[in-house]
Parts: C-alpha cells; sequence; structure tokens
C-alpha cells in the first residue's frame, strides 16, 4: 500500500507539472482560443450569457457551456491568461481522474495508474490539454460518461451512476454537438448482454432505464430550452437564423455534407499514428493480447474496444475531420491498454523500440536547435515572420534544450529502462514549451504585439475600428473597438467603416487587413504598414487615407 501510494502521488505530481505550468504566460492564440475568450469575455461585460457574442454578431459555431466556463473563471479571477486556460486544466486532470480510477475498480490501483500515465504521455492529449479549445472539456464530458456507464454496466446495478453516464453526455453535447456519441458504449455492452459474456448486464427491463435518457434530455435542456425560449421571443430574424445554424447547420449538416477540413477514409489511422505516440508504440504487442482476451470472452476488453471502433467510424464517415475529432477515445483505449502495459514493457524489442523513439525524437529537436542556431532553415522563416528577432534564439536554445536533455536521459536510463527516458524527454518538452517557448511566442501569436503598436500610433485619445479583423486583434485591443462584421464581405465592412471614421476623422483610425490588396482609393502614402501578425498584414489608416473612398 505504502508503494502504491507513493506510485499515486508521483503520478499526480508530474500530471499537475506537465498540464498546469506555463498557466497565465500567455495569451488566447489563433485559431480558436481567440475566439472563445473573446465570447467569454463580451459575456461578462455585456452580461448576456445565453446568446454569445462575437463583437457586434451572434456566434453560432458553438454551443455556449465551454464559453460559459471561461466566462466564470473570468468573473471569479478577473485575470483573462488564467481564466482562458483554466477550463482545459480541469477537464484534463478529471479526464485523468476517470481512468484511474475506472482502471482500479476494473483491475487494480496500479493498473488505473498506467491508465492514467498512458493518457498523460500522449502528445495529442497534453497539447490539447495546454490549449483553451473546447475539445479537452467535451473529451471529459464524455470519459465520464463511459466511466459511470461501465459501472453500471460492469458492476452495477448503479442506477446512480447510470444517470450520471446520461447527464454527461448531455453536458457533452450541449458543449459540442458530438458529445453524444458517449452512449455508442450501450452497443457493445448490449450486444456481450445478449451473448451472455459474464458480468454485463444492462437492467433494461428495470424501469428506473428510463431515467438514462431523461437525465440526457434534463442536462441538454438546461441550454436548449431557456435559449430556444428567448429567441422565439425575441422573433428577430437574427436570432432564428442563430437558432437554424446552431441546431442544424452545425450539427446535422456539417456531419452530412461538411464543408471543409476534407480528408480520405483512412486519415484518422494516420492520426491514431502520429499524434498518439508514443502510445501508439504498443499496438504491435497489444492487438495479438486483445484477440487473446475477446477470445476469453473479458467485457473489460470488449465493451471499451468496441466503442473506439465505433468513434473511429463515426468520424470517419463525413469527408470533414481534423485530427482532435478522435482524441475522445484515447483515455478509453488507454484503460484497455493498460492491463497490458506491464508484459508489454517487459520485452526487449518494446523497450529498444521505445527507446529508438526517444532517441529519433532528440535528435531531431536538437537538429532543429542547431539548424536555428547556426544557419537560416525554412521552416524558421516562416514562423519568424511578423516576429522580433530575439525569438529565434530562444526558440532554437530551447529545442537544444529538449533535444540534449532527451538524449542525455536515454543514455542514463538505457535500452532496460526506456519508459523512463521516456517521461523525462516528455516533461522537459512541455516544461520547456510553457516556460520558455509559448512566452516567446506569445505577441506574434496573439496580435498583442501588432495591437500594442496600434495603440503606441494612434494615441491614448483615438478610437479604432476593425476591417477584415480575427477575433485576437479585437481581443487584445488596448481600447474598446468597433468592428462592422465579422462575417460580412470585406468590401462592406470598409465602406461601413469609412462612414464611421467621417463622423469624427480627426479622431478615428481604421486597422484594416491586406487581403488581397488594398482598395484603391486609398491614399498609400498616409497609409501605415502595421507589419505581419498571423499570417497578414495590416494597414493603419487615418481619415486622409481613406479621403478618396466612397
Amino acid at each position: 500500500m505504502t508503494q502504491t501510494r507513493r506510485e499515486t502521488w508521483l503520478f499526480w505530481l508530474f500530471a499537475l507539472l506537465i498540464l498546469a505550468t506555463g498557466l497565465g504566460l500567455r495569451d488566447p492564440w489563433p485559431a480558436d482560443e481567440p475566439r472563445f475568450a473573446l465570447v467569454a469575455r463580451q459575456m461578462v461585460e455585456s452580461g448576456d450569457w445565453l446568446f454569445p457574442h462575437r463583437g457586434s454578431e451572434l456566434y453560432s459555431d458553438k454551443p455556449p457551456l465551454f464559453m460559459w466556463m471561461q466566462a466564470a473563471l473570468l468573473w471569479l479571477t478577473g485575470n483573462l491568461r488564467i481564466a482562458f486556460l483554466l477550463p482545459s486544466l480541469l477537464a484534463a486532470l478529471g479526464t485523468l481522474w476517470c481512468v484511474t480510477d475506472l482502471g482500479a475498480r476494473l483491475w487494480t490501483r496500479r493498473i488505473g495508474l498506467y491508465a492514467g500515465w498512458i493518457t498523460l504521455l500522449t502528445i495529442q492529449f497534453t497539447w490539447q490539454a495546454k490549449k483553451a479549445q473546447i475539445d479537452p472539456v467535451v473529451v471529459f464530458w464524455i470519459t465520464l460518461s463511459c466511466y459511470a456507464l461501465l459501472r453500471h454496466v460492469l458492476q452495477g446495478p448503479s442506477f446512480r451512476l447510470w444517470m450520471l453516464g446520461w447527464a454527461a453526455a448531455g453536458l457533452g453535447t450541449i458543449t459540442k454537438g458530438v458529445g453524444v456519441i458517449a452512449l455508442l458504449l450501450l452497443l457493445p455492452a448490449a450486444v456481450a448482454s445478449l451473448r451472455g459474456w459474464a458480468g454485463v448486464r444492462i437492467h433494461a427491463r428495470d424501469p428506473r432505464f428510463w431515467l438514462g435518457p431523461l437525465a440526457f434530455v434534463a442536462a441538454c435542456g438546461v441550454w436548449l430550452v431557456p435559449m430556444l425560449v428567448a429567441a422565439l421571443g425575441h422573433g428577430g430574424g437574427d436570432y432564428r437564423a442563430y437558432v437554424d445554424d446552431i441546431l442544424l447547420r452545425q450539427t446535422v449538416t456539417r456531419y452530412a455534407n461538411s464543408w471543409h477540413h476534407g480528408q480520405p477514409w483512412w486519415y484518422f489511422i494516420e492520426v491514431l499514428l502520429t499524434a498518439w505516440l508514443p502510445t501508439a508504440l504498443a499496438l504491435p504487442w497489444a492487438i495479438p493480447a486483445w484477440r487473446r482476451r475477446l477470445r476469453r470472452r473479458d467485457a473489460r476488453f470488449l465493451i471499451p474496444l468496441g466503442w473506439v471502433l465505433l468513434v473511429f467510424v463515426f468520424f470517419s464517415i463525413p469527408s470533414g475531420k481534423r485530427d482532435m475529432y478522435i482524441l475522445p477515445a484515447l483515455p478509453v483505449l488507454a484503460l484497455a491498454l493498460a492491463p497490458l502495459l506491464p508484459g508489454i514493457l517487459r520485452r526487449p524489442n518494446a523497450q529498444r523500440l521505445l527507446l529508438g523513439f526517444v532517441l529519433a525524437f532528440s535528435l531531431a529537436a536538437l537538429g532543429a536547435g542547431l539548424a536555428m542556431l547556426l544557419g537560416e532553415p525554412g521552416f524558421e522563416r516562416k514562423f519568424m515572420e511578423g516576429r522580433d528577432a530575439h525569438v529565434a534564439d530562444g526558440l532554437a536554445w530551447m529545442f537544444a534544450a529538449i533535444g540534449g536533455f532527451g538524449l542525455g536521459s536515454a543514455l542514463w536510463f538505457g535500452r532496460r529502462r526506456a519508459h523512463a527516458a521516456l517521461v523525462a524527454m516528455l516533461t522537459a518538452l512541455w516544461l520547456l514549451y510553457s516556460l520558455v517557448g509559448a512566452p516567446l511566442l506569445n505577441d506574434g501569436s496573439s496580435s498583442r504585439g501588432l495591437m500594442r503598436n496600434v495603440g503606441a500610433a494612434i494615441g491614448p485619445a483615438a478610437e479604432l475600428g476593425l476591417v477584415g479583423w480575427r477575433e485576437q486583434q479585437l481581443l487584445m485591443a488596448d481600447r474598446p473597438a468597433a468592428d462592422f462584421g465579422f462575417k460580412r464581405d470585406v468590401a462592406l465592412q470598409f465602406a461601413d467603416g469609412v462612414r464611421w471614421q467621417r463622423a469624427r476623422p480627426h479622431a478615428r483610425w481604421l486597422l484594416v487587413e491586406e487581403g488581397q490588396g488594398l482598395p484603391a482609393c486609398i491614399d498609400s502614402a498616409r497609409a501605415r504598414d502595421m507589419d505581419v501578425a498571423n499570417g497578414r498584414r495590416w494597414w493603419l489608416l487615418d481619415a486622409e487615407a481613406t479621403r478618396g473612398c466612397r
């Protein structure tokens, strides 16, 4: 028991160290972080939490639960840099608790810790957990739902857990529509139950079975009911368009007829073999072992693996795919892999493969750092656009340090303890990224540097209008800024911006994205080039520069 407690404390220490380091050291970065943070800040400032706004427009791409969490934490802390990342951190820790606790209940406490380590050390999980996107929170709700449903099905009956599983799926659905996929877990559970696999019961004949669907509806209703009542009560076209977009176009239409992120059907196999490293390295030994467990009719493997397969199939059907779509399957896959891990790690070939991964990763990082220090490789020129020169040197030393530490860890632990070298290398990676890389990249990635320069150029008393803007410009502006729509055609935004500027020509400025080129009516001699930010060039225009525009 003492050894297990030490291992438990060690795991949670590493989890906090890896996931929480860097909190408060950077601002939101595109593509998604500034959008959600802007919506959350506007909720706090306006008091309108039911209908999210992006600038002056309603924002209907995603349900508001994630933004409610950010807004509540912003209201509590008063610090956007902390509040916008806290939901992801708390969700990641919650996900790790679910897998460690369920692993302990289905097998042993040590197996639960293995499941936690597998999840934590998978690159995609930690990368997403350190970002302020919706996906880590969706992963938590789906994992919590699977946790509760598996306990009910394999260790029940427990209708409190049954209701929790359905309610968590409902909360996942109003976080991001795909939260409902947690309920697909009941399909392999039903198959196992019908075929008489030992210990599997859904208890569908019990009248309390229907408490689950009711809990799902109630959880969804937390947002859906007041939103629909308010939208229909407003009666305006904008609110009806909001309802149609968020309930139909962004869910059913997006799944059945995706309009972006087109990928082939095998795309998620590529994601598994790359973004799910180093976990994917265990598959050559895990797949035969899973086959043997299934032949023994062990439902602890059938139900999680069946659900993971269903998740891959579900997201492979539409043409639109993004790498993080399958992330909810990772914690449950880790749960099925954890009992096999001690045996896999005892195999010399598995240790050699793991050591090879550590060496390859470390050499790549070291090589990138040295190339940046000694030359000017193409990848450096690409991401240095719009950033100060000192950033490159700092990043180069960071890459070199990661690579050097990884090589040192490989030499220290050797081929018999390659898993310890892996933990050391990945811990160094995330700590150095959080403490060095992210702060260095922040000004250019967040548009803080651009908007600081804009504020200095126009002076503290001037007013600012944004044309062709992105969320990070409005979020990082040092004063309230006028916008002329977000989804509107840029030419219409510019025309409205010029009219707005003429109302107070000596005090109002326009920040305009260059796009395909500035309008021909602009006096280029008066336009101020504000350099490149987020891959776009920005121009600052006073009333004299737009005098010839109509």
